[in-house]
């Protein structure tokens, strides 16, 4: 089995191409739940929703997040209410938050919701969230402490970011599938996906003991770069990386996650900074990263778990 941690859209692009070449019992996509808040009194996964569209290629392939086809009769309505609309909700992913809220408050957990929607839209592949419990990212910025989606949609990462924090993580748990695939002693590889390490990955690692568990695993990790030429393929991870006083470069991808991974896949436009990456003690694959289409998807996904077999037949011999 093959893990695959991930969060936006770079990791649905990236859990899509996984999923079409493993078996669903094959591949566990374990999804960032920081980003997750009550709007309009609904419980929004926004990490969650975009990974599943993108498993049931009913995403909006134009916007990259929510469904394709929507309509926004529900927003023109608010609008004529005085209603905040600064968070988008499509009349069809409406349908999704109002399903998950209902089951939410019945008592049922986060991730036999999310296993229920999957169903229904008719994923094989397991998508789980990092945690049942609520771990909040909070941004702390020149403009004070704001809650993800304050800074991230209504804000559009304008504040300058100065530090992150994960509320609650240290006394949450990990999901129970999530749990079972970091005891699995016969895991074949953990997937960092493109995301982005401070907002996507990051609130997966800072939940208790998964670091250290990770760090400890005989399965290799390898880590894909979000990073392509210096710029972020998408979202403000570059601004984020310059006010934190680091070069957007996939060297510092791989400086980030030196410590945890024993691999990082980065783009061919990247090549020349090899040494500098194996200079860290992270082995490196060059490849073509940038996923415009499914063949990209595919090929990178080939390329993602070729690379991640030839660490596990080094590490093993």
């Amino acid at each position: 089995m093959i893990l695959a941690l991930a969060g936006g859209v770079g990791g649905a692009k990236m859990a899509t191409g996984l999923a079409a070449r493993l078996r669903p019992e094959e591949l566990l996509v374990v999804v960032n739940t920081g980003d997750d808040f009550t709007h309009l009194g609904l419980h929004i996964s926004p990490d969650l929703d975009t990974v599943m569209y993108w498993l049931a290629s009913m995403n909006d392939a134009d916007r990259g997040w929510g469904r394709a086809g929507e309509t926004w009769n529900f927003m023109a309505a608010l609008e004529g209410l005085g209603q905040p609309t600064w968070f988008n909700l499509g009349d069809r992913d409406l349908a999704t938050h109002v399903v998950r809220t209902a089951q939410l408050k019945g008592g049922t957990p986060l991730s036999e919701v999310t296993s229920f929607l999957c169903r229904r839209f008719g994923i094989a592949h397991r998508i789980v969230p990092m945690s049942d419990d609520s771990v909040r990212t909070f941004v702390r910025t020149d403009q004070g402490a704001l809650e993800f989606q304050d800074y991230f949609v209504r804000r559009r990462c304008e504040p300058r970011l100065v530090g992150l924090e994960f509320r609650s993580a240290e006394s949450a748990h990990v999901s129970a599938a999530f749990a079972a695939a970091l005891a699995d002693e016969g895991l074949e590889a953990v997937i960092i996906c493109p995301s982005n390490p401070f907002l996507s990955i990051d609130p997966i690692l800072a939940i208790a003991g998964v670091r250290d568990q990770l760090a400890h695993h005989r399965a290799p990790i390898v880590a894909v770069s979000p990073i392509v030429g210096g710029r972020a393929i998408k979202g403000p991870l570059a601004k984020i990386l310059n006010e934190k006083s680091f070069e957007s470069s996939a060297v510092t991808i791989a400086t980030l996650y030196a410590d945890l991974i024993d691999g990082i896949v980065i783009d061919d436009t990247d090549i020349g900074l090899t040494r500098q990456i194996e200079a860290l003690g992270v082995p490196v694959c060059v490849t073509n990263i940038v996923m415009t289409d499914s063949a990209d998807r595919l090929r990178l996904a080939d390329s993602v778990i070729r690379f991640a077999g030839s660490l596990r037949v080094r590490s093993h011999a």
